[in-house]
């Protein structure tokens, strides 16, 4: 074991775990988040949580942020130039010739990070085997850098044809730029990528160009501040694939950090899901501006292979995480239709809802909460006391504006929330043929176990498992993740006995290359996945193979009957066609120090109010509910009752019975 600190900046809270190797005690803490200056809230809750002690001899620093995220979604990051082949200036605009929306006749493309005026074009290019057909030359990257200068432009994406082939034209781009006397930012698109499909590659290596001086400069001015506090371990951050990556490279590969943020909660779920032995379970991450869910099965998150933000896609490792912009913070309003709206607009941290006395004026859906009584007294994490009177006063003006009481206002902010948060995990699960009814559900994030029992009657679940340290509990699940580098290449092949020399060839030139970045240890675990899909597809799935030594350690047989399997599993059916090899993963996993689940201990704390009348959604009134904390549930108690803790609050709803599980969770099953 290893003593080791997590933080995880949220929309609205800033939360923080750490696990203290000597005393043996895990620690959580919640403060406001500071949107203009994310590093800032990382300090407070260091400062107001972590003794000066633990901080030194606290050896993993690990991080989740939406920085990256959020630089894309607002468009605030470099000014980025691209360098392409000629005839492709304009893929970032045609894209797959398609439309998104097929018959949303108001469908607006996403606008490219590069306007057309910095999408400046070289000529020669390397053909599809790898052969060359004239090379770029010195006096037109030299006339690109002029045009880039004169607008300003601080990074250039270099994305050539066929460059996953080979990147010597790509190589020379980088060295021509560097002689013309271009001097910011460059990312070379087989350095973000070694696989094929040109809008995708450049996109990822835009996207790239687009967020690294902005991550950079954020992961620098942390780690300042972390080694000013005392920290001398190592820092990590989480990958959106899943697993965590050092500062340092983050900062040379920082679209793998895209869904930093998100990602804690799904690898806490699987760990989660791990020690519960349960087959399958459905996330549900509750925030103060947005919701993000995952489907685990048999312990594991589902793994993509692309990722896509705002249309844009990233060819990257990805944890398939849905993310809507709905929370604790999500605003509610009457449209022009008369008709109540939540979200997805918030009300963040500053100034948040109306009922933290910040200067928040708009109803957001912890106003609704807290006028029906689902927060119990009203103390909350971060010295908090809600304002009762604040939030009548806020949900008043959509109360009138839809010609409804407040209390019903109120609770359809509830139950419009729930539902927009139920549809996001519906595409996880229904439509991928999975049955929500049979699956356990997880709710975590400071709103989460209020939101639980709203979720489960929105999708007909009978069992809600609410885990230990729920209110920080992405924080937690970063605790636990072991750093990851991943490299891919495009091979494509029919997929037989005559694949096994290249596909050994890549894998060994893949893992060079990992090692190479210099942060990978000498223990570090290999593994490897195949893309494979029946010849004549467009699309693929990738497989995980056994290794030997470093090679393929299993029959080419083997592992076309196991995508048999998997297809069958996937689609209903199987098919007669030949199999097609299209890519090679490679992956090298350091295991941090594995360490315990010690679930908290009893607080002490005995609530002052034991009982207060709260909005009952079963019978659609106010009822009493009882109002306790986490250590009082005992063997088991029958809702209707509020549990209070320190980072969260559980609302238990008639009709559901809640225990204790073996892990430090509270399991709730409905009655009967």
């Amino acid at each position: 074991m290893a003593t080791r600190i997590a933080v995880d900046i949220g929309g609205t809270f800033t939360d923080l775990i750490y696990f203290d190797e000597n005393s043996g005690e895990t620690v959580q803490g919640k403060v406001p988040t500071i949107p203009t200056a994310p590093e800032q809230g990382v300090e407070d809750a260091i400062r107001a949580h972590v003794p000066r002690q633990v901080m030194a001899d606290a050896a993993y620093f690990l991080h989740g942020t939406t920085v990256g995220l959020n630089a894309l979604l607002e468009r605030r990051g470099a000014t980025v130039g691209l360098i392409t082949t000629e005839g492709f200036r304009d893929v970032l605009e045609i894209r797959r010739g398609d439309r998104v929306e097929m018959y949303n006749l108001f469908w607006r493309q996403t606008v490219p990070l590069v306007p057309r005026r910095l999408r400046l074009e070289v000529p020669g290019r390397i053909l599809a085997d790898g052969t060359t057909e004239g090379a770029p030359d010195e006096e037109t990257v030299a006339r690109a850098v002029q045009t880039f200068k004169e607008h300003g432009v601080t990074s250039v994406a270099v994305s050539l044809i066929n460059a996953y082939i080979d990147p010597q034209h790509e190589l020379l781009v980088e060295k021509q730029l560097r002689n013309a006397g271009f001097d910011g930012g460059i990312t070379l698109s087989h350095r973000v990528s070694g696989e094929y499909r040109e809008y995708e590659r450049t996109s990822t290596a835009v996207i790239d160009a687009f967020v690294r001086g902005r991550m950079a400069n954020y992961l620098q001015r942390l780690d300042r501040t972390l080694r000013e506090l005392g920290f001398k371990g190592q820092s990590l951050i989480a990958r959106s694939g899943g697993g965590s990556m050092t500062f340092s490279e983050a900062e040379e590969r920082p679209f793998e950090t895209i869904m930093s943020g998100p990602v804690g909660g799904a690898q806490g779920a699987s760990e989660f899901a791990q020690l519960l032995n349960a087959d399958m379970v459905v996330s549900a991450d509750v925030g103060g501006t947005s919701f993000d869910t995952a489907l685990i099965i048999n312990g594991n998150p589902q793994i993509l292979f692309e990722g896509e933000i705002d249309n844009m896609p990233i060819q990257s490792p990805w944890v398939d995480v849905r993310s809507i912009g709905a929370g604790g913070g999500s605003i509610a309003y009457a449209d022009t239709g008369g008709f109540m709206r939540v979200g997805p607009q918030s009300a963040g941290a500053d100034p948040g809802p109306a009922c933290y006395a910040k200067g928040g004026m708009k109803p957001a859906v912890t106003d609704g909460a807290a006028y029906l009584g689902m927060l119990g007294p009203g103390e909350l994490a971060s010295g908090i006391t809600l304002d009762i009177g604040a939030a009548e006063t806020a949900i008043e003006q959509v109360a009138l504006a839809i010609d409804q009481p407040v209390e019903k206002a109120a609770a359809g902010i509830l139950q419009i929330a729930a539902t927009s948060m139920a549809n996001a995990m519906r595409e996880i699960s229904v439509e991928q043929g999975l049955d929500p009814r049979e699956m356990a559900l997880v709710p975590f994030g400071g709103a989460g176990p209020m939101m639980g029992t709203l979720l489960a009657d929105e999708m007909q679940m009978k069992r809600i498992v609410i885990p230990p340290y729920a209110g920080i509990f992405s924080a937690w699940g970063l605790l636990g993740a072991d750093m990851v580098q991943s490299a891919s290449r495009t091979l494509i092949k029919p997929f037989n006995d005559d694949c096994v020399a290249p596909v050994n060839a890549i894998l060994a030139e893949l893992l060079a290359s990992i090692r190479a970045r210099g942060e990978s240890s000498a223990d570090a675990e290999p593994s490897l996945r195949l893309d494979i899909r029946y010849q004549g597809q467009e699309h693929t799935l990738s497989i995980q193979v056994a290794l030997e030594d470093e090679a393929l350690g299993e029959p080419v047989e083997v592992i076309a009957a196991r995508f048999r399997e998997e297809y069958s599993r996937t689609f209903g059916a199987t098919m007669n066609d030949g199999l097609e090899l299209t890519s090679v993963r490679a992956q090298l996993k350091t295991p941090l120090p594995k360490r315990d689940l010690v679930p908290p201990g009893d607080t002490g704390h005995t609530p002052e109010i034991t009982e207060i009348d709260a909005y009952s959604f079963r019978d659609s009134k106010r009822i009493p509910f009882r109002i306790c904390s986490r250590d009082q549930v005992g063997e088991g108690l029958d809702g209707p009752l509020i549990i209070t803790e320190t980072v969260t609050t559980t609302y238990v709803d008639k009709g559901w019975h809640i225990r204790p599980g073996a892990y430090g969770e509270l399991i709730l099953e409905r009655n009967g």
